[in-house]
């Protein structure tokens, strides 16, 4: 295993087209890219205006069971599918989010795939990129600054202080910032009150880029956003304080998809980057509807597990932006399923066929939870080089026996050669027309059933319990004409329950949600559930003490 490249050194040896020749076989001319070096460009919201009256491609979904150390590999995944496609002659694109600063330098790592089923430029994508998530953390605190200058100049709107709800955002995973005391040092500084930061990805200006149909659309979200609440409990909003116009001049070019190219120099569209355990986890949306028009084929990802990713993906993004997802990939590995039937990280390397099987009730539990949105279903079992052919076939035997066909994929070490199998039967699942979607709950339900909707058709949960005023806040949120938005979960990524301890497929849990958060200008209500945080903190051992230049000038250990 001496001589297997790092996902870096395999990124950094390919040959990359420039990106106007990537953007031509979409039928992107060289005037409607905005070029961010030789490899990289935006695409003109005048181009995506052109594409309006075009057939959509078909959509299609990739997921994966819950995350474990021992890696599942959705986003390879999902690269690899695209250049699969590609391979056996389909025209497809991939649309998958930008990376955060956050993850990159904490546990999680790069986002751009891996081995060789990568996008590429992979140092760019995992760092600064083109500026959006700067452009958005830089839109979100001008609207903390304003909202507390217009506190300090007489508070003409009759904010009550202790009733600010918006907080500023850092890409970066800082628990200090958590819960911190501003404006100290007297008069000139103004007022003191309790605040806080959050991690970009789950601000709301995030959701709003990532779910607006354009700048229109953008600029009157922006407006929309709830900052504060006056003395009546009457809620303030960024409009009233003036703050939308200014808020959209800073992300008038974040909004424009970005292009990029896989390691086969197929074209993909990586934009925007909401986490799925804290935000709604999916790319956007003008970058999906933008692929949808260029292409017959485009594969997409949801962060997470299908229980945060693939329920959020369906019951928000695909409800918002009126999409219609054609078949759905489940990613699942053997290493994953013995870890679920209780194996040890350390001892992954040994067969053990009964582990695997008891493991598999995690997939199942997936299967079964994407069946309940109409949409059908193939397991991806992404190939490490320790699984043996009889730990292989119970994974595939348990699919089947749950109705699913699982394809043994072998993209990370082979690239679209690798995943040739699951591409055509990909191909002919989103060809077939079974899809019947539909989200599942209706806009008129109310939100606490909405919770109750997921924690017991979703997590199988028994029962959901509150914080004290968490009803009242919903009851709230109903009465002020809210009711009729979907509910972002925001839990652990790790189990079904809130216990990120908890593998398998548990059933019968209390979910206890610890906080609710109107995001009017997204459109959904977020739910805080279990310990889940809003500004993560690094881990005792993290990434950045590994990541270095070298005397080269290349970047090590990024990934």
């Amino acid at each position: 295993m001496a001589d297997v490249k790092s996902d870096i050194e395999i990124a950094r040896a390919a040959s990359k087209r420039p990106i106007r020749e990537v953007a031509e076989k979409l039928g992107i001319a060289e005037e409607h890219l905005i070029p961010y070096g030789h490899d990289k460009a935006k695409v003109t919201a005048e181009f995506i205006r052109s594409l309006e009256g075009r057939p959509d491609g078909k959509l299609i979904l990739v997921t994966a069971v819950n995350p474990t150390p021992a890696g599942e590999g959705k986003t390879t995944t999902t690269v690899g599918l695209g250049d699969g496609l590609n391979r056996i002659g389909k025209r497809a694109v991939v649309c998958i989010r930008e990376a955060s600063l956050g993850p990159c330098f904490g546990v999680k790592g790069g986002a751009a795939g891996g081995g060789y089923a990568q996008v590429i430029p992979m140092e760019d994508m995992n760092l600064h990129f083109t500026g959006d998530f700067h452009a958005i953390t830089s839109a979100h605190n001008l609207l903390a600054a304003l909202l507390d200058n217009h506190i300090y100049w007489g508070n003409e709107q009759k904010i009550d202080t202790r009733r600010v709800v918006w907080r500023r955002v850092l890409d970066m995973n800082d628990r200090s910032l958590r819960e911190i005391v501003t404006s100290l040092g007297g008069v000139p500084n103004g007022y003191p009150r309790e605040s806080g930061f959050d991690i970009t990805v789950a601000s709301e200006v995030m959701a709003i880029l990532c779910l607006s149909r354009d700048l229109k659309d953008l600029e009157e979200r922006l407006g929309r956003i709830v900052i504060a609440y006056r003395v009546d409990k009457s809620p303030v909003l960024a409009r009233d304080i003036k703050a939308d116009g200014a808020m959209a001049v800073l992300l008038k070019d974040a909004m424009q998809p970005n292009l990029v190219q896989t390691l086969e120099n197929n074209p993909a569209f990586v934009h925007g980057g909401p986490f799925a355990n804290i935000a709604h986890g999916c790319n956007s949306v003008v970058a999906t509807t933008t692929a949808m028009k260029l292409a017959d084929y485009v594969v997409t990802e949801a962060g997470f597990g299908a229980d945060l990713g693939a329920e959020k993906f369906f019951d928000i993004k695909c409800r918002k932006a009126g999409l219609k997802p054609a078949a759905c990939v489940i990613v699942a590995t053997v290493r994953a399923m013995k870890m679920n039937g209780g194996v040890a990280k350390e001892d992954l390397g040994t067969e053990d066929v009964a582990a695997v099987t008891r493991g598999c009730a995690n997939l199942g539990r997936h299967i079964e939870n994407i069946g309940q949105f109409g949409v059908p279903v193939l397991v991806a079992i992404n190939h490490f080089s320790s699984d043996t052919e009889a730990e292989i076939d119970a994974v595939k035997s348990y699919a089947a026996a749950m109705g699913a066909e699982a394809v043994l994929c072998r993209h990370w070490a082979q690239g679209s050669a690798g995943i040739e199998e699951l591409a055509r039967k990909v191909a002919a699942l989103a060809d077939g027309g079974t899809a019947d979607f539909s989200p599942i709950y209706p806009d008129e339900m109310p939100l606490l059933e909405k919770i109750e909707t997921i924690v017991k058709r979703i997590y199988r949960g028994a029962a959901v319990t509150m914080e004290k005023g968490v009803a009242t806040q919903l009851a709230q949120f109903q009465s002020q004409g809210h009711g009729n938005l979907p509910v972002c979960m925001a839990k652990t990524q790790y189990s079904f329950t809130t216990d990120p301890t908890r593998r398998g497929a548990p059933d019968g849990h209390v979910v206890h949600v610890r906080e609710v958060r109107l995001s009017a200008g997204a459109g959904f209500v977020v739910a805080i559930c279990g310990e889940i945080m809003t500004m993560p903190g690094l881990p005792r051992s993290p990434s950045a003490e590994r990541i270095h230049l070298g005397p080269e000038g290349h970047i090590h250990g990024l990934f």
